[in-house]
């Protein structure tokens, strides 16, 4: 325990996993976490005159399947381990940390998630400005960017780490207080920038960073190193795979904050059952193309000529004979990305390695299959395809073709590779053989023929003679044993066999290590051409899921430019158009958006006519678009957008003590407050989370800042139940009504889901609670009462708005206040409209100057 307690004091944020023989145990509060997240018995032991102490352990073969456990449930593991073997030491059996996992440096294939990365993020604050750094050890990509507290928020939602580094003691950090990130704080001198330069110049062994472009990024650098430090303290000291670093430019991507990732649903559905865009999209055969494809959806491109290279690159597979023959070649390659990282950490299996070798000769096959056409949109996808004959070869003549996935197991060194192995093989496995040809030999030469060769545990190999022939024993046989009808004899040919024979498992073990050792030094020097081309495979293939998926749901090549509009024509929602029932269609719809004419769209209708699928099939088909895939449209004609909002749907945040209207409110403030002349903005039901005419106060002055703001024309589209804004496209030029249309059969409904010009004026909320099962009595008391409130409309009675103002407005005696008392009560308020109203407010506000 005084050993344990010495090793727990370095790791205390962590659980350590203390080797004691067969076991891997844990103590006290480790070990009550253990027995809570592992379902392990908890059990108390007296440790000498001191109090009890928690234990809580699992067989050391065991830990593949325990440590993603803890992993995943965000704890940092120590594993610590015995350093020599105990059967050669009589004191304490030396022991140490050998491996810290955290939940942002895992390499095991049971913590990892295949379709994923797992980024361990790190951040520096200087002032405004903030460095980020992003490493997934399982691939070795390394990236850095900084900017303003929005860019970095925007980069960790897109990337989503596993584990977040900062400085110790950051108390105005909201970036990771406000999220369910895993954060480890880090001592101050650790974010220092000649520290960090030092580390990254090291580990590339480079003079400057400028040959990777970031020598201008100083926080990000600082970021940086304090990564490789900590990876330094978590014992991952083999890193060649970790070759480059490279820079995230904010202005190469679409913005997006993470209400628009949520609200288009773009990785995941907000409905349990429902789909998101990527399962739609994602017809990859490769993890690295899943992991790819998702960096895509989150960073759609901005620059119109590697759009269009993209798309290109799609019209070709679409019409390519061989499209099937080269989905079925990436199919067959595993994850080159991982697998050749763990050669570079050394900790890649034997199987893992001939599965690295049969990809490599997959990617030949590509090639060959490539190298038929010679269209620059090909020759850009295959220019960086390595299929590393060298690194083939070597594997091949190392590695037996029927390796084990263990390494304990043995027998993963091809036969004829080695001598000296072979011939501890033919020792070891065939020395029956040799016994029985040495028994042979003996008879022969001594004339027993009853001589037979024995075993046992006392004294080994032995020759066994029957007193009828003991008198033909040799002088120089050494009589071991006495029995009543025999003796047992051993000879100095016999001792040396049996030596050999006995020794040579062990050092088969120990050469085949160490042949299997060299070996991984020598294919490190290839990790650079795998990872290059992985990353080229990755591309294909969603290239190849594009070209699928455009030929399988009828979508259409994108025209894309630098200019202001957007032209849909005949558009579809992608994700729901597969999620209807069998036989039925989906209702497609035109929509054009510039920024001189058609600006903002206001679209009223009833609900569940499908407003909201048409603002959300907008977005979706410009942001496909922009990652180079074909749209569900006729015709689709989209001038560059370089940030998405959106402010959909309604939720709260209760554990942040903010209310659903709180959450709408903060959403549409991140939209106003980062606005750019190709924003495309997406409203849905603005101001319906407060009263009535608090909300569609809210909602016209919104479209009213978004119409007439002097340095911007942002794109809208504003679906809305307020009626009353479809007075704006009167007053305004760029302001249009639309609504979708239904139609009245029967006292029912039938959504047409079309879109058509005009205003609606008819929400049907009464029908809609009907069809949802409310019961008839209270469906019939809601027509009584909407009837009778109608009928007061008609007579010109309001709501009382006069009663809820402060008298001593009206009493007030300043000049101005007169006025506007004068000016008040030349109208009866409680007749006034809504608009009528603010109209009003917006005349009194001239009167006090502004």
């Amino acid at each position: 325990m005084k050993q344990y307690s010495g090793i727990k004091a370095k790791y205390p944020d962590a659980i350590l996993l203390f080797r004691v023989g067969d076991f891997y145990e844990t103590f006290g509060e480790d070990a009550v976490i253990a027995s809570q997240v592992l379902g392990i018995v908890l059990t108390k032991r007296k440790n000498g005159a001191a109090a009890f102490v928690e234990l809580a352990g699992f067989p050391h073969h065991s830990l593949e399947a325990y440590l993603p456990k803890l992993v995943r449930a965000g704890y940092r593991v120590a594993i610590c381990d015995q350093l020599e073997d105990p059967k050669k030491t009589k004191t304490i059996v030396k022991r140490g940390v050998t491996e810290l996992v955290t939940p942002g440096l895992a390499l095991n294939d049971n913590v990892l998630d295949h379709d994923s990365n797992n980024y361990l993020a790190s951040l520096h604050f200087s002032g405004s400005n903030i460095g980020i750094a992003f490493l997934d050890i399982s691939t070795g990509e390394f990236l850095v960017s900084e900017g303003n507290e929005q860019h970095v928020q925007k980069l960790l939602e897109a990337f989503r780490p596993k584990e977040v580094l900062q400085i110790k003691n950051l108390k105005d950090s909201q970036l990771t207080k406000s999220s369910n990130w895993n954060v480890f704080e880090m001592d101050n001198w650790v974010y220092e920038s000649e520290f960090a330069q030092e580390k990254l110049t090291d580990h590339f062994g480079t003079l400057s960073l400028k040959g990777f472009g970031i020598e201008d990024f100083k926080q990000s650098i600082i970021a940086a190193g304090a990564v490789l430090k900590y990876l330094e303290d978590t014992h991952h000291r083999e890193l060649k795979h970790i070759q480059s670093i490279a820079r995230i430019e904010s202005d190469d991507f679409v913005w997006m904050d993470a209400f628009t990732i949520r609200n288009l649903e773009l990785l995941q559905s907000l409905n349990p059952n429902g789909k998101s865009l990527l399962s739609v999209l994602d017809h990859c055969h490769s993890p690295m193309g899943t992991r790819l494809l998702k960096k895509w959806i989150l960073m759609p491109l901005k620059n119109v000529e590697a759009i269009n290279q993209r798309l290109s690159a799609v019209h070709f597979f679409c019409n390519w004979e061989e499209l099937s023959e080269l989905s079925m070649l990436i199919k067959q390659i595993g994850d080159l990305e991982r697998i050749i990282a763990k050669v570079a950490v050394k900790r890649v299996n034997p199987k893992e390695l001939l599965h690295l070798q049969s990809s490599l000769e997959v990617i030949a096959q590509i090639n060959d299959l490539l190298s038929k056409h010679h269209r620059q949109e090909v020759h850009m996808l295959s220019q960086r395809l390595n299929e590393c004959l060298e690194m083939r070869n070597k594997i091949d003549l190392t590695v037996h073709p029927e390796a084990p996935a263990l390494l304990s197991k043995g027998n993963y060194i091809q036969d004829g590779f080695n001598a000296e192995l072979d011939e501890l093989r033919a020792i070891a496995f065939k020395g029956k053989d040799h016994l029985i040809k040495l028994q042979e030999e003996e008879s022969q030469k001594t004339g027993i023929p009853s001589l037979k060769i024995g075993y046992n545990n006392v004294f080994g190999y032995y020759l066994e003679v029957r007193n009828t022939h003991k008198d033909k024993v040799p002088e120089e046989w050494i009589r071991k044993q006495t029995l009543t009808q025999a003796e047992r004899y051993i000879t100095p040919e016999l001792k040396e066999y049996e030596s050999k024979i006995l020794g040579a498992q062990e050092k088969i073990t120990d050469l085949e290590s160490r042949l299997y050792q060299q070996l991984l030094e020598e294919l490190v020097v290839y990790v650079g051409e795998v990872q290059a081309s992985a990353k080229r495979i990755a591309k294909i293939d969603c290239i190849l899921a594009f070209a699928k998926i455009a030929l399988k749901n009828n979508y259409t090549r994108p025209q894309i430019s630098d200019s202001l509009l957007i032209d849909l024509q005949e558009n579809r929602h992608a994700v729901i158009e597969q999620n209807l029932p069998l036989g039925e269609k989906y209702v497609p719809n035109d929509i054009y958006l510039d920024n001189d004419g058609h600006q903002i769209l206001m679209i009223t209708g009833p609900n569940m006519s499908g407003k909201s699928a048409i603002l959300r099939q907008c977005a979706l088909s410009v942001l496909m678009a922009q990652i180079g895939c074909f749209v569900p449209a006729k015709n689709a004609r989209i001038g560059i957008v370089d940030k998405i909002f959106t402010r959909v749907g309604a939720s709260d945040n209760i554990s942040s003590g903010e209310s659903t209207f709180m959450v709408e409110m903060n959403e549409t403030a991140s939209i106003l407050n980062n606005l750019s002349n190709r924003s495309l903005i997406l409203l849905d039901e603005i101001g319906r989370g407060t009263s009535t005419y608090d909300g569609i106060s809210i909602a016209w002055a919104i479209s009213e800042f978004l119409h007439d703001n002097k340095d911007f024309r942002p794109k809208t589209l504003f679906a809305t139940h307020y009626h009353e804004l479809n007075e704006m496209a009167a007053r305004f030029d760029r302001i249009h009504n639309f609504n979708v249309s239904v139609k009245e059969h029967k006292n029912k409904i039938i959504f047409l889901r079309k879109l058509s010009p005009g205003g609606s004026h008819h929400s049907f909320g009464i029908e809609v609670a009907r069809m949802a099962g409310v019961p008839n009595s209270v469906i019939y008391r809601a027509k009584e009462v909407l009837k009778s409130l109608e009928e007061s409309r008609g007579n010109g009675e309001r709501m009382d708005i006069a009663d809820t103002m402060q008298l001593s407005f009206f009493q007030l005696d300043d000049p101005v206040l007169e006025n506007i008392k004068e000016e008040l009560l030349k109208t009866d308020i409680n007749t006034l409209t809504p608009v009528e109203a603010l109209f009003k407010l917006d005349q009194i506000k001239k009167m006090v100057g502004g």
